[in-house]
């Protein structure tokens, strides 16, 4: 039963479309079964034809994810500390997420889901947002790779990222500590137990146990990896088009492409579990996307 939801996949690999419900009139239990499942099915699901959200109903869905997650570096601008403001303008120094990341993952619990409506779109055009699928990354790396670097953990940082970065939102951040954290390379989805790669180029400081050289060398191969565009869709907002992506699995990238424009929504992320890597389950079988994309070059 769909109850009137069509859902309708980007590409093989990555992400859906969602109509037929309207998300801020409410979702029941039914319906919501039906897009959970999308949900950790596709990775990335966008919900096209919808309404101006209230905060409060965004709010509330998400919290049928679990609890909500606040930001650690971001001022709180809405009365609703969970709500983050998203907004680029001509003055704004720089844009969030203009680079590939998961959302927060210097945290030791990072968010496991984001939540992002989208009110103004650059008048002009751009603006888009790339996703990238992180359980195709990994299932397409060669497979004595595979083996290493399910025993490696790497440290997640924030301090060259968020120090200083809200300035122009009167955040003061002196004598701040920013988050910090050591995770697993290739981490274990907690609801689907499928396998991950969980490094990105905003993050991800190091690889533990390794020399600088090495563990540059091997996140700048992961990193060129994992932004290959067989991995990749890139989505082209309609107002009020609510995105819902799973950071478990996903890397995405907002394109600042529309200066002077302006872009501006609410995001409300999911807290999530600390990721790990378990070790005692089996190898997943050779993905059918590794048969038709091929091995890393």
């Amino acid at each position: 039963m769909t109850h009137g939801i069509t859902i309708t996949p980007v590409t093989p690999v990555l992400g859906a479309e969602v109509r037929g419900i309207d998300l801020a009139e409410g979702v029941d239990d039914a319906r919501f079964a039906i897009l959970h499942r999308a949900f950790l099915d596709h990775g990335v699901l966008v919900f096209r034809e919808q309404t101006t959200m209230a905060a409060a109903a965004q709010v509330e869905f998400a919290l049928r994810l679990g609890p909500l997650h606040e930001h650690p570096a971001a001022p709180a601008e809405h009365e609703n500390p969970a709500v983050f403001l998203i907004r680029t303008h001509r003055d704004s120094p720089i844009s969030n997420g203009n680079g590939w990341h998961s959302d927060v993952s210097c945290d030791e619990e990072p968010p496991s889901a984001t939540m992002l409506q989208v009110h103004v779109l650059p008048a002009g055009g751009g603006g888009d947002t790339l996703f990238a699928d992180m359980e195709a990354a990994y299932a397409t790396l060669p497979p004595e790779l595979r083996q290493r670097l399910c025993r490696l953990s790497a440290r997640h940082g924030s301090e060259h990222v968020y120090r200083g970065r809200y300035a122009d939102r009167g955040a003061v951040d002196e004598g701040t500590a920013y988050p910090e954290a050591l995770h697993p390379v290739v981490r274990t989805h907690p609801e689907t137990g499928r396998r991950s790669l969980f490094v990105n180029p905003s993050f991800t400081v190091g690889i533990e146990c390794l020399d600088e050289a090495e563990s540059d060398d091997l996140l700048s191969h992961l990193h060129a990896h994992c932004a290959r565009p067989e991995f990749q869709i890139r989505l082209r907002w309609e107002r009020n088009d609510v995105a819902l992506w799973d950071n478990r699995r996903v890397q995405h990238f907002a394109i600042w492409d529309y200066w002077p424009d302006e872009r501006r929504g609410h995001r409300v992320t999911v807290q999530g579990d600390r990721p790990f890597f378990d070790s005692d389950g089996e190898e997943p079988p050779p993905s059918p996307l590794r048969m038709s994309i091929g091995r890393l070059a």
